[in-house]
């Protein structure tokens, strides 16, 4: 089955949060990254993979970001040109936003809930530890996760990360919040 530009077999269909492969047109390389055709061939050439009439470049077909053969591009070689000038993958923006939104919630509490922000920061992806903390800054939220470096636990994910605010609760290592005995205690030798 031959693959047509801008689209992909489900076989061919990489990992979340990677982009499709092999090859696309500049209108949906650009859609990735939610920006139109023209803002991507911009960027595509100001890094010397496309010249003044819009064609690769030498470099870009070295390189693989071009199809020697057709206007198409490499969503995968192009991918560190387009994160260099500040871009995102639309499902990695929409991730980080998710999760920063539920961070805030979870830190300003709920008597319904029983989960901490530290506690479901555990569960966050390292490489999304930054972009989260700068949405969480962004909403006004005084929550910051730990980046994985200073620990990471078992699933990769960050660890408890609250940057305690003066009078909140002390919270053991763990980061989770200090919590008495759960059950009756007994007493030896005592009949109540």
């Amino acid at each position: 089955m031959a693959m047509t530009p801008g689209r992909h077999s489900a076989a061919n269909t990489p990992p979340s949060g990677s982009p499709p492969s092999p090859w696309l047109t500049l209108t949906d390389l650009g859609r990735l990254y939610g920006i139109s055709a023209m803002h991507c061939g911009r960027l595509l050439s100001e890094a010397g993979l496309r010249d003044s009439a819009g064609k690769p470049t030498a470099q870009a077909l070295r390189s693989g970001c071009a199809a020697p053969d057709q206007p198409c591009w490499s969503p995968r070689h192009c991918r560190s040109t387009l994160e260099a000038a500040g871009l995102a993958l639309v499902e990695q923006t929409s991730l980080v936003r998710q999760w920063a939104e539920l961070l805030s919630a979870l830190n300003e509490g709920s008597p319904s809930i029983n989960t901490s922000a530290a506690q479901m920061a555990e569960e966050l992806p390292g490489e999304l530890v930054e972009p989260v903390n700068l949405q969480l800054r962004e909403l006004g939220c005084s929550f910051q996760v730990q980046p994985p470096s200073r620990g990471v636990n078992r699933s990769g994910g960050a660890r408890s990360a609250a940057r305690p605010e003066p009078g909140a609760p002390l919270e053991h290592r763990s980061g989770r919040p200090a919590r008495g005995r759960v059950g009756a205690r007994r007493s030896h030798g005592s009949s109540d």
